[in-house]
């Protein structure tokens, strides 16, 4: 039996002090609603920046209460389906992004999903990439804008997270306060403009507690890889921290010194962008699971 949690009250922060939506037992599966990360505002290219109210970006719906998950556990997040609304919105602002000093206006626009693609204009149908740009757990100590990414997850931004991919997260609060918004149809490694295809949409999560072990970021795991999550000030510190995960997760499965498991990551493992336009960067270091195939470990 699957639960189901509409989005008609939505959080704009990851908190300790939200009360809980849902309470779910560990293993148990949720379908959860999501708005666009303009909230659904944007419903027309004639939109701009003074009509929409900014303190309603990048709503997430939750947070759900997993009985069992305590302080010093983790969350596996199972990613079973992804569905989505039938149009998607992208914009650009003066100042926003990569290439935010040579805007010089808010510009919006409104792009249709149809037949498995997302329609930029009349030559350019883009196939689509269905991923989730928000999604974590209550951070340990103040509350953290939905917009921002951290060791609890939140605006990660990491096209990995999509149907099919498993996350764990660092649990930092009783019952976990799982929560997750701003899907897109298809996103770019960097999100340069700072918004994907932006939609409404629909997510199925099976979420359980895992005892015994402990993280300090987010990690993720698909059929092929399984990759470290860090964001830090700088693309340079992110890219260290999430190499250092790794070498945390790995050191003593593979039971390398870490001079060999360094070569190792080296000559197998990839650095790779998420988002270089939130307040925090955000990287992946993905090695694949091979590694831990021919060594006979799992991941936990």
């Amino acid at each position: 039996m699957s639960h189901i949690i509409n989005r008609s009250q939505p959080i704009y922060d990851f908190s300790k002090e939200h009360s809980p939506i849902l309470n779910i037992n560990s293993g148990e599966t949720v379908i959860i609603e999501t708005y666009d990360c303009f909230e659904n505002q944007i419903t027309s290219a004639d939109s701009t920046y003074e009509s929409l109210d900014w303190s309603k970006v990048n709503p997430a719906t939750g947070p759900v209460y997993v009985e069992g998950a305590e302080v010093g556990d983790i969350l596996e997040v199972t990613i079973d389906d992804i569905k989505l609304e039938d149009q998607g919105v992208m914009a650009v602002s003066p100042g926003m992004g990569v290439l935010g000093e040579k805007i010089t206006n808010f510009e919006a626009k409104l792009i249709p999903i149809e037949n498995g693609k997302a329609i930029f204009n009349e030559n350019i149908h883009i196939p689509l990439n269905p991923m989730i740009g928000v999604i974590g757990v209550a951070p340990q100590g103040e509350p953290i804008s939905c917009g921002t990414p951290g060791s609890h997850g939140g605006n990660m931004d990491n096209k990995m997270i999509t149907k099919g991919t498993t996350l764990y997260f660092p649990v930092f609060q009783q019952g976990a306060l799982f929560a997750l918004g701003d899907l897109h149809a298809a996103m770019g490694d960097g999100e340069i403009c700072v918004t994907g295809i932006e939609i409404a949409g629909q997510v199925t999560v099976t979420l359980k507690v895992i005892k015994g072990k402990s993280l300090y970021n987010p990690v993720l795991e698909t059929d092929e890889f399984i990759g470290t999550i860090a964001s830090a000030k700088t693309i340079d510190e992110a890219v260290k921290l999430s190499v250092e995960d790794m070498v945390g997760l790995l050191q003593d499965k593979l039971n390398l010194p870490l001079s060999e498991l360094t070569m190792l990551l080296s000559a197998v493992g990839q650095t790779e962008i998420c988002q270089v336009v939130d307040p925090l960067m955000t990287t992946r270091f993905l090695v694949p699971k091979w590694v831990l195939e021919k060594n006979k470990v799992s991941l936990f």
